[in-house]
């Protein structure tokens, strides 16, 4: 992982040659239509008090449980006790990101999602109520995915299904039944070799409109990597880099490999 400082240097870089998110000069009508009608959408917004209500209890819950990291940074081979308000402010996505993934879900009309890292279902609970008929979350963590299951019950969540275990191992079973992806978003292993193993993987059942999201494309020099890899990937017609996020798209119509820079 990149220092703080480091991070900053490569947000301000980012920031600096990045479009200015108003969609002025951008000659692809794809990405026109996502600047105006989701990044910069006022009108799609949906209750999440309920969802922000446990984000906040989370913060404050001090008690312990104990947590098996495949990440960057662990063997995934032990557990370790962590408290619950430490994973919540570390690991949950900010409202702000956690709208925008609802905002594409919703948009483009996303029913079968896929999402690697479920960490304590808050991201995932916002997928689930953009309009998609399931959505398939992996969780390495077996502690972690059990609160995650209670979270989806408190909030009365039923098209969530979690699939517990190391994704390395899980995702390939999962995917043998060869089902449909309309969205994938990952934010599980940091590290490039495994994210661009899931990314292969998942592209065996990907269609022409699936819409992949990258978490922290910019996180560390091996997430970078990665994301200059996916960029230059045969099938990828398309990328926009949101600095947190990375988008990935794979529409034959685009005749001309583009890739964009939108601040957020």
């Amino acid at each position: 992982m990149y220092s703080s400082f480091q991070i900053l240097k490569n947000y301000l870089r980012y920031y600096w040659n990045a479009s200015n998110g108003k969609g002025h000069g951008v000659h692809s009508p794809f990405v026109f239509d996502f600047i105006i009608n989701v990044l910069n959408d006022k009108k799609n917004q949906f209750s999440f008090e309920s969802i922000e209500s446990l984000r906040k209890h989370l913060k404050h819950n001090h008690a312990s449980i104990d947590v098996v990291d495949f990440g960057a940074g662990s063997n995934g081979q032990s557990s370790s006790q962590r408290k619950i308000s430490d994973i919540a402010k570390k690991s949950l996505k900010s409202p702000k990101y956690a709208h925008l993934l609802y905002r594409i879900a919703s948009h483009y009309q996303c029913k079968h999602i896929l999402e690697l890292g479920t960490s304590l279902g808050l991201t995932t609970a916002y997928l689930s109520q953009s309009g998609a008929t399931s959505v398939v979350s992996f969780e390495g963590s077996p502690a972690i995915a059990s609160l995650a299951r209670k979270h989806f019950s408190e909030l009365q969540l039923s098209n969530i299904k979690i699939i517990e275990g190391n994704a390395d191992h899980t995702l390939s079973d999962y995917l043998t039944t060869k089902p449909r992806i309309d969205l994938a978003f990952l934010d599980a292993n940091h590290r490039a070799v495994p994210t661009l193993d899931y990314f292969n993987q998942l592209l065996n059942c990907a269609h022409q409109d699936t819409i992949f999201i990258f978490d922290d494309i910019h996180w560390s020099e091996d997430m970078e990597l990665a994301w200059k890899n996916i960029q230059a990937h045969d099938q990828v017609t398309q990328t926009i880099d949101l600095f947190f996020f990375g988008i990935v798209l794979l529409k034959k119509d685009f005749k001309v490999r583009q890739h964009f820079s939108i601040r957020y």
